[in-house]
Parts: structure tokens; sequence; C-alpha cells
């Protein structure tokens, strides 16, 4: 094909030169941001050159643009760059959004509004769960527990969760370095073999139900929320007496649950396991 009908197809020509180099750019210029960033100290321009495999001139019109835009500074007494105000603002909005109890509150909110029960938050802190956020049912009859409460990991639907999607490796520590399986009421799973099948469960099924495990007469679901390492980051919970959630209907929340933290993690930016 001629020089001339290639440029007859497709984009201008000349366009994509210059978008690559644009693009270019601008992956020189974030990756110069992350060695920064991971360099608190800050870095002489010849040690970036080096660790970015660029020409020195070129790192340093790099620099000198993202310090234009307020992203980088350079001390006057020894020259070493560093990341300025700006890249700790972004940073800052970036740990905001990721808070997990404001981004799921809306959640605990519609969860309470379909099923008409209580819906929670909890993260695991050591071999405990710890609610951090709950959202009431209107029912004269619910659920309630005090933010702060904790309950242990395999004695609640949240804790269930938070157990099963752990590592192998970090399960097993838990379970084996003296964790206490103890009995909160005759339903509780005490025995390693049986939570281990449990936990099987859970993970086939992508939520975890509490059957009078942590108290009588009260039922639960939960599903795990995923960090961006599709490691467990918090779970939620739908909870209420068991005359409103017989067995036939915990799998139906258990499914409406799972799709709820599905959707949380996907607005925290998480990933869910494979």
């Amino acid at each position: 094909m001629s020089e001339a009908k290639r440029r007859s197809v497709g984009r201008p020509a000349g366009a994509t030169k210059a978008s690559g180099g644009h693009s270019q750019s601008l992956v020189r210029g974030l990756t110069l941001l992350e060695y920064l960033s991971a360099s608190p100290l800050g870095l002489a321009l010849s040690e970036l050159a080096e660790m970015a495999d660029l020409a020195p001139s070129t790192t340093h019109r790099l620099l000198q643009a993202l310090q234009g835009q307020g992203f980088v500074t350079q001390e006057s007494d020894q020259g070493l760059w560093r990341i300025d105000v700006k890249t700790f603002r972004i940073g800052n909005s970036f740990l905001e959004a990721r808070d997990v109890v404001a981004k799921s509150r809306p959640f605990l909110r519609r969860l309470t509004a379909e099923t008409g029960e209580t819906a929670n938050l909890g993260i695991r802190d050591g071999a405990t769960a710890v609610f951090l956020a709950q959202n009431e049912s209107p029912q004269m009859m619910r659920m309630i527990t005090r933010l702060g409460s904790r309950a242990p990991l395999h004695a609640s639907g949240v804790g269930k969760a938070l157990l099963a999607w752990m590592s192998e490796e970090e399960r097993s520590a838990l379970l084996e370095g003296g964790y206490e399986l103890a009995r909160v009421t005759e339903n509780t799973l005490y025995r390693t073999d049986s939570l281990q099948t449990e936990m099987a469960d859970i993970r086939a099924q992508g939520f975890a139900c509490d059957r009078e495990e942590h108290a009588i007469g009260l039922h639960c679901v939960a599903a795990c929320i995923f960090d961006e390492h599709a490691t467990p980051l918090a779970a939620i919970s739908v909870s209420g007496p068991m005359a409103r959630i017989p067995e036939e209907r915990l799998l139906v929340l258990g499914a409406l649950v799972r799709q709820v933290a599905s959707e949380i993690t996907q607005q925290l930016g998480g990933q869910l396991p494979r």
C-alpha cells in the first residue's frame, strides 16, 4: 500500500505520533512521581534519570513541567526533588474516597429499604469483627448492635465472611495460634474441621450465614467487600429475627447482600476474588 493511500485511511497523518508522544510524556511523568512518592527524603536528578531509564535532559524537562503544576518541588540546598503539596492533596482525596464506612452508608440504607431488616458493616480487628456502621430496621422487633462492639470471627455472619476470605496461610495461623473457638450459643461452630468446611461453603456461595450462632433467635447473612488486591476490606450483613428470616429466606438475602457487597467493592476500586 502506498504512503498516500495509507494516509487516506483512519487517522490523519501525524495524529498517531502526536498522541503517542503526549501519552509517552504523561506516562514518564507519572513514573517519576511514583519514584518520588516512594522516596520521602527526595532524589537527585541523576538518580531519577537512572531509575526511570531516561536521559537527564528529558528527566529535567518533565520535572520542570511537574513543578510548574505544583506536583513536585526541588530543594535549593541539595537540589533533591520531592513530591509537592498537590500530589499529597490528590493522594489524600483518594484515601477519602476509599472511606469504606462513608461509601457503604447508602448501600446499607438500600439493604434496609429492600429487606426491612437491619444492615451492618464491620471490619476485622485481630480475632474479632468490629461493627462500624448500621442502618436499623423500622420493625419493632429488630437487631441492634452498638457501634464499636465486637463479635468473634467464627460466631458471627460478618466475622465468618471475613474469616473465609482470608488467605489460607493467615487463617491457618489464626486458628492454630491459640484462637479459641468458644461456644457463644449452642449453635456456634466450635470444632476446627466443621469451621473449615463452613469456610469452603462460604467461598463457594459468596456469602456467610449465621444461624443463631451469635444470638439465639437471630439469623444473619454477610458478604465481603474487597480491596484492590482482592483481600477482605470489610463485610456487610443483614440480620433479623428467625421469624422474619427463616432458612429459605437466608439464601435469597445472601444473594442480595453478595451483590451489594460487589457493588461497594467496585465503587472503592477493589477487585473480586477469582
